[in-house]
C-alpha cells in the first residue's frame, strides 16, 4: 500500500482571529490570493481561497470601525505618499473581468447572496469599465491640445 504524504503549505496554518489587527489580516489576504495565483496546484488554490474567504470574513464585521489607538501612529504620516491605492486596471483585464463575470453568472454557478454580490461587482466594473472607455484623453490649453496625462493638475 503506497502512503501519500501531505505537505502543508505555511500560509494553511497561519493563525488568526478577530483580535487580530486588521492590517496583519489584511497582509494575510494578499498573501492568500498571491500565493493562489502564483501555484499550479488546484488543491492548494482551493484551501487557499477558503483561507482567504476566512480571513475577510473575520474582517468584515470592524470594517466601519474607527482605527485603535494603537495602531494611529502607523497611519500618520509626516508628508503626503507619491503614491495611494487605486484600483487602475487596464481595459484589457477589466473587460476579462467582466466577462469573467459574466460567464459565471450566466451559468447560474453561484446562488443568493454570492450572486448578489457578484452582480454588483459586475455592475460597478461594467459602469467603471465605460465612463473609463469614454472619458475625455485630449484638454484644449494655451499651448494647444495636450493628453490630459501630461497636463498638470
Amino acid at each position: 500500500m503506497a502512503t501519500t504524504l501531505t505537505q502543508t503549505h505555511p500560509l494553511l496554518t497561519q493563525p488568526f482571529s478577530a483580535a487580530t489587527d486588521f492590517t496583519l489580516l489584511a497582509d494575510y489576504c494578499e498573501q492568500f490570493v498571491e500565493t493562489a495565483l502564483e501555484s499550479d496546484d488546484p488543491a492548494l488554490k482551493m484551501a487557499l481561497c477558503a483561507r482567504l474567504n476566512t480571513c475577510l470574513r473575520v474582517l468584515e464585521p470592524g470594517l466601519l470601525e474607527p482605527i485603535p489607538d494603537h495602531l494611529k501612529d502607523s497611519f500618520t504620516v509626516d508628508t503626503l505618499p507619491v503614491d495611494t491605492p487605486r484600483f487602475e486596471p487596464g481595459c484589457i483585464e477589466l473587460c476579462g473581468y467582466c466577462l469573467a463575470l459574466t460567464r459565471t453568472l450566466a451559468r447560474h454557478g453561484v446562488m443568493g447572496e454570492t450572486e448578489q454580490q457578484l452582480t454588483r461587482l459586475l455592475f460597478d466594473l461594467v459602469n467603471y469599465f465605460a465612463a473609463e472607455m469614454k472619458a475625455p484623453r485630449w484638454v484644449r490649453t494655451a499651448q494647444g491640445v495636450q493628453s490630459i496625462d501630461d497636463v498638470p493638475v
